[in-house]
């Protein structure tokens, strides 16, 4: 039978990006915390970079939705489930509040919005505009009547008359409260990075500007308004599945986690362990390889920390070895740089991992970015013949002098991966792809890497 969630929540969109909705968000979600409630951060779409500054704000890991990657039924349970606990959630969206993957707008922060039942307020940047900002909003409000609407925060004010002119042409024409009006150039700004902002754990100023975020919050929201918007949203009918009960730990996994590889889905972690794997973080920058029977190497920036990872030459040659002994490794994005044979970034060339004899070089854009399709194909370690994933990619790197004698485990359908035509670099039992997977739209993958791992265990090195 399904279960009723009742948890007050509030989906953040704008119109576009840039309009300020991550800030403000951030500033919301601490503003909620130092209330004494226990707030719930979500993240529209593929992300791992707001999800990690949402994450620290909230005090709790912040969980994405992404209706391309899960089924609606699924989406309903990521959230509910993620939900537990908590006295309010907070979803930031993502781009425009209706910009999807297509003319219905599938994906979209909308659809999530109403597959959760959840109300909306709309971040606006009011730069150079008055009354035009009240069409706006109202074209906002009339373009989808299943959406719901609830508020309006309007950022880069200028003067006390042009808050009065847009308060008063919103009252009166979209007849919607304004839940919080923030002047030009108030928030302060998060350094940003090519990718978006910042990975939280880089920034040594983190605390310093949640507090500065969470001080404008309470001074320019409307903190009580926007909570009983939140507790209008309508009760959501879910089926939770059982859970599954933890199993006897049989293999360890190596995780590489520190300043450089930051970027992994919390449910690709707990799939991993609800398979069987005992996880051991290992820092990559200043850590040996501890025993362990696989390693997942996520993405993040390796090409920052490319002088600290070059200078462990011990695990970069313990990771060299274990490849070749066929541990099973699966490295995603910032992973396959790390397994190349150097990274040249910014002039300077630096000795990695060595397990593929290609080297990493970047460029100002993007070399892949969004969603993917992939197919995958004979010889992958991990995932059998012809099985169909979706994933996401975001780099400005490629390999260089890749040989006509690599073998691919994934052919793409949609993206980039590697060389447009294929992602997933493979040697022995080393699977090293630009596309991200999350652990619920491929169940496969964990149970798949532990079964790997519970091989190579019994084999030993």
């Amino acid at each position: 039978m399904p279960e009723v969630c009742t948890i007050p929540r509030l989906v953040v969109a704008a119109p576009q990006g840039r309009s300020g909705k991550t800030t403000i968000t951030l500033g919301l979600v601490a503003a909620l915390r130092a209330r004494g409630l226990t707030v719930q951060p979500f993240k529209k779409g593929p992300d791992f970079i707001d999800p990690g500054w949402l994450g620290r704000a909230a005090g709790r890991p912040c969980r994405n939705l992404d209706a391309f990657f899960f089924s609606r039924e699924t989406l309903a349970q990521v959230f509910a489930r993620g939900a537990q606990g908590a006295d309010v959630a907070v979803v930031e969206g993502a781009m425009g509040l209706f910009d999807g993957v297509d003319l219905e707008g599938s994906g979209s922060t909308a659809e999530i919005a109403k597959i959760i039942r959840s109300p909306v307020v709309l971040v606006v940047n009011a730069t150079r505009m008055t009354r035009s900002a009240a069409a706006m909003v109202l074209g906002f409000k009339a373009f989808d009547p299943e959406l719901e609407l609830g508020g309006v925060i309007l950022n880069h004010v200028a003067r006390p008359r042009h808050e009065r002119m847009l308060r008063e042409a919103i009252k009166r024409f979209c007849h919607l409260p304004v839940l919080g009006v923030f002047p030009k150039c108030a928030l302060a700004a998060i350094p940003d990075r090519h990718l978006g902002l910042v990975p939280v754990g880089e920034e040594e100023r983190e605390a310093e500007i949640l507090e500065v975020l969470r001080e404008l919050a309470e001074k320019y929201l409307d903190i009580e308004g926007i909570l009983a918007l939140a507790r209008r949203a309508a009760p959501l009918a879910v089926s939770l599945p059982a859970g599954s009960p933890a199993g006897r730990k049989e293999v360890r996994l190596g995780v590489f986690r520190d300043r450089a590889f930051s970027f992994y889905y919390p449910e690709n972690l707990e799939a991993l362990e609800a398979a069987g794997a005992e996880l051991c973080f290992v820092n990559a920058l200043e850590d040996d390889l501890p025993p362990v029977d696989g390693l997942y190497i996520g993405g993040g920036f390796p090409e920052i920390f490319a002088a600290c990872l070059e200078a462990n030459e011990g695990l970069r040659r313990r990771v060299r070895e274990a490849a070749e002994a066929g541990m099973p490794i699966y490295a995603e994005c910032g992973g396959l740089m790390y397994l190349s044979r150097s990274l040249i970034f910014r002039g300077h060339r630096y000795a990695m991992a060595g397990v593929f004899p290609f080297d990493i070089t970047f460029s100002d854009r993007p070399s892949g970015h969004g969603y993917m399709r992939l197919r995958a194909l004979g010889g992958n370690p991990f995932f059998p013949a012809g099985e169909r994933l979706l994933g996401h990619e975001f780099h400005h790197s490629r390999p260089l002098d890749l040989s006509p004698s690599t073998l691919f485990g994934f052919a793409v359908e949609r993206g980039y991966g590697i060389n447009g035509a294929f992602d997933g670099a493979i040697y022995r039992s080393t699977l090293a792809a630009y596309c991200h997977l999350h652990a619920l739209a491929a169940p496969g993958w964990a149970p798949a890497l532990v079964a790997k791992a519970r091989e190579f265990r019994k084999g030993g090195l």
